[in-house]
């Protein structure tokens, strides 16, 4: 067993050979072991500055003037095409705009729709989180299909002629598991229907490729590892081969062809703009647009890097610290099946975690018995990590 000053020492080492320390500092952090990234991300230290001019100059100097003087009209596509390279898909595909969920309904009935009459069922991960299996049943009864939940590895052997669309989800939120995108993907487009992916926990944490392996439609949050702040708006990715069908189910003034025409019927703009509804949300999205700036410079092959760096030492770290039997790792082992967290299963884990916190390492809990650890690379360090296993281990010795 490794004793703690071995692995602190590590740590030391570790962090000092980081290439990414650096950006620890463009955050804005406290005493505390932050692990809860992926659920919410901490603050960029630069944004409440740019926050200050949008609401004090942009909105209350030139007014109405900054729809078009400030580019809050084009601000949607603009953050979408930053957001891009993040996740592997180029330029004019990715439109920024209102919540997870509601871009989970838009992305799921175009699906649909763009498959046609001839295929009457949707599949929809059966371990997904709760909002997406909600919006995946409503969204049956709407388009009159069926809803078959399914695990992602039960998918290739479910898909069939009938199969319209699949729902997935890149890397499960409760254990860190990360689900193979591109074979799934290929599977799916092979029977003839349209993959549709939850990018929440895995965007900003580890390469998605989404144009390099022909995902169709696919939705993320930008709270998490992108570190858009709170509510901060979502995004919606619709392949270029794809646009010119792309039929929402919420066709807004905002995703006309001549949206200050006010015409009746309506008539869809082209290219990601599809997938606009109504007025954007500009103080969060222009608080999201600036804290995208700590990812100049920043290559997400690096960051992926670091995050099985950081999740394989606090494995260690609590191998070496934890008594034995107090806490079972729920995640992964292999690199290609694990996420950007850790998931621990322990039995008393909802006041275990309130311990933590008490103590300065902040994770969170999730019923029944698991405590979740995110490690978001651009600003957890190692020490950070090997902190957190011995403070949990004196929690559960304790």
């Amino acid at each position: 067993m490794s004793e703690p000053s071995e692995l602190a020492a590590r740590a030391e080492k570790l962090d000092a050979e980081d290439e990414l320390a650096g950006s620890r500092a463009r955050f804005v952090l406290d005493d505390v072991v932050y692990l809860d990234g992926n659920s919410l991300g901490a603050l960029p230290a630069h944004v409440p500055g740019r926050i200050e001019d949008v609401v004090r100059r942009q909105w209350g100097e030139l007014r109405i003037r900054s729809w078009e003087e400030s580019g809050w009209w084009t601000a949607p596509e603009r953050i979408g095409d930053r957001i891009a390279p993040l996740v592997g898909a180029a330029p004019g595909q990715i439109v920024v705009g209102d919540s997870t969920s509601v871009n989970v309904f838009k992305a799921l009935v175009a699906a649909v729709r763009i498959a046609g009459d001839g295929r009457d069922e949707i599949l929809v991960d059966a371990t997904t989180f709760p909002t997406d299996g909600y919006i995946a049943e409503s969204a049956a009864r709407m388009t009159g299909r069926t809803l078959r939940p399914v695990t992602p590895a039960e998918v290739p052997d479910a898909l069939g002629d009938r199969t319209a669309a699949v729902l997935l989800n890149h890397v499960d939120y409760r254990t860190g598991r990360l689900h193979d995108l591109p074979s799934l993907t290929a599977a799916v487009r092979a029977a003839g229907a349209v993959s549709v992916w939850d990018l929440c926990h895995s965007a900003g944490a580890l390469p998605v490729g989404l144009d390099e392996h022909g995902v169709d439609l696919a939705v993320g949050c930008t709270y998490k590892y992108l570190n858009g702040g709170p509510g901060s708006p979502a995004y919606l990715y619709v392949r270029h081969g794809l646009q010119d069908r792309f039929d929402s189910p919420l066709p807004g003034w905002n995703s006309h062809a001549e949206p200050f025409g006010m015409h009746r019927e309506f008539a869809p703009a082209s290219g990601a703009m599809r997938g606009r509804v109504g007025t954007p949300d500009i103080l969060s999205m222009l608080a999201l647009e600036a804290a995208l700036d700590v990812w100049d410079g920043v290559p997400v092959e690096a960051v992926r890097a670091k995050s099985l760096a950081l999740t394989d030492f606090f494995l260690e770290c609590v191998e070496a610290y934890v008594p034995a039997g107090r806490a079972e790792s729920v995640t992964p082992g292999a690199h290609a099946e694990r996420g950007s967290q850790v998931a621990l299963r322990c039995a008393d884990a909802g006041q275990v975690m309130k311990e933590l916190i008490a103590r300065g390492v902040v994770g969170d809990f999730r019923h029944p018995d698991v405590l979740r650890f995110g490690f978001t690379p651009l600003y957890v360090s190692f020490a950070d990590t090997e902190r957190a296993a011995r403070v949990l281990a004196d929690v559960l010795d304790g």
